[in-house]
């Protein structure tokens, strides 16, 4: 523990401690008290929200420099840096061709670019992509599939180059093949296991259906979207299954209850059935309330919304996504108050004002304390990948 407090003190509460106090034990206590710590979170200024997303977006490009196939790792405090991990680098991959043509970044449109590459030189013969980082060499899996054709849908857009859709619609039938027959993905999902977050994957497919007019990419996804709504969902919004555990399925993390949301709301839009919005609505109000009452979000939720888990980033970061898509669609003015106020704490955590090197300057960690159970002591990159997305977002609402 003591180990584990130094780490935290290096990162986090150095910057967070008034400048007459001193670092000492009962501080971190302190800071752990939630209502204690994030009653100190400012409101940036949009110069500053501005260089946050500069520092984020400037991170992925080094991940990818951090490795020599193309692809993006995460940073670890002791183990260093990861090898690619081809899921997360593909959905990276529009993330930083929007941050490149909105804010004039070529090179972040070429790190896009190069990532794409790397992802068509490792596509499957199946047309699926491997799980987990590139060091494990996997089987292919539906999620991350799923995810590396929303990176080859924005290269083709952006490049004009048709061998990045050609492996996009490979990989769009491979999903559509591998469904079953009741709307859920098992074979050739993570632990064999059907999971409601696969909405995440009906974006890409309605996406591909836009483009194709392929008919079979658009009946997979609403077969998977109606099988989450009408069988997974409860009354109050939570959804069974959601889980990328078996051992803690009862109450997910809010990174997958997030992929849920989200999908939804993206496919709602792009099948323009309010169906889908709606089923989104009741979990993304209760954690919006939740949010403006409390000041944080805990890493977990049960059936019964009842949080426990320290806060998880990548999750919160999603979370901003879903409120300013809802905002826009509402002019609900509450969904933009929770929006701005978690991107605040999310730059509040990021800016950790110490001397860093490109390993972790600009990065959001996995979890909030740094120990938390979710990626320890850890820089994921797809917690920065959301939150460069969650920054693009609000500025796009702001004007």
């Amino acid at each position: 523990m003591l180990n584990s407090l130094k780490l935290y003190s290096k990162y986090f509460l150095k910057s967070s401690l008034s400048p007459d106090r001193k670092f000492v034990l009962h501080d971190v206590k302190r800071f752990l008290l939630k209502k204690d710590f994030y009653s100190q979170v400012k409101t940036y200024s949009a110069a500053e929200v501005q260089q946050s997303l500069q520092k984020a977006a400037s991170w992925l490009m080094a991940a990818q420099k951090a490795n020599q196939d193309g692809g993006m790792g995460s940073y670890h405090l002791i183990n260093k840096w990861s090898s690619s991990y081809p899921e997360t680098t593909g959905y990276i991959i529009p993330t930083l061709i929007q941050y490149g043509k909105v804010y004039g970044h070529q090179d972040a449109v070429n790190t896009a670019i190069r990532a794409a590459d790397f992802l068509l030189k490792i596509q499957k013969p199946s047309g699926g992509w491997q799980g987990g980082r590139m060091k494990d060499n996997k089987p292919e899996i539906v999620f991350n599939t799923g995810q590396i054709i929303r990176g080859m849908i924005a290269a083709f857009e952006q490049t004009g180059k048709e061998i990045y859709l050609n492996a996009g619609i490979k990989a769009g039938k491979w999903l559509s093949e591998v469904q079953h027959p009741e709307g859920f993905w098992m074979t050739h999902a993570l632990m064999n296991q059907p999971r409601v977050y696969d909405t995440f994957v009906d974006t890409p497919l309605l996406a591909l259906f836009q483009i194709t007019g392929n008919e079979s990419f658009k009946a997979a996804a609403v077969r998977n979207l109606d099988w989450v709504t009408d069988e997974k969902m409860l009354e109050n919004g939570w959804f069974e299954d959601c889980d990328n555990t078996v051992k803690r399925n009862d109450k997910p993390i809010l990174h997958t209850i997030a992929y849920t949301l989200d999908g939804l709301i993206d496919c709602s839009v792009l099948l323009n059935d309010e169906k889908y919005f709606r089923a989104a609505e009741n979990g993304s109000l209760l954690l919006r309330d939740t949010f403006l009452a409390d000041g944080f979000l805990n890493g977990r939720y049960d059936r019964d919304w009842n949080g426990s888990e320290y806060m998880i980033c990548t999750g919160c970061a999603q979370m901003v996504i879903i409120w300013l898509k809802i905002y826009k669609k509402t002019g609900d003015e509450n969904y933009l108050e929770a929006s701005l106020k978690m991107l605040n704490l999310l730059i509040f955590i990021q800016s950790r004002n110490i001397k860093e090197d490109n390993s972790t300057l600009g990065a959001l960690p996995g979890s909030f304390p740094l120990w938390g159970r979710y990626e320890p002591f850890a820089f994921p990159n797809w917690a920065t990948k959301f939150f460069c997305d969650a920054l693009l977002l609000e500025a796009e609402a702001g004007k």
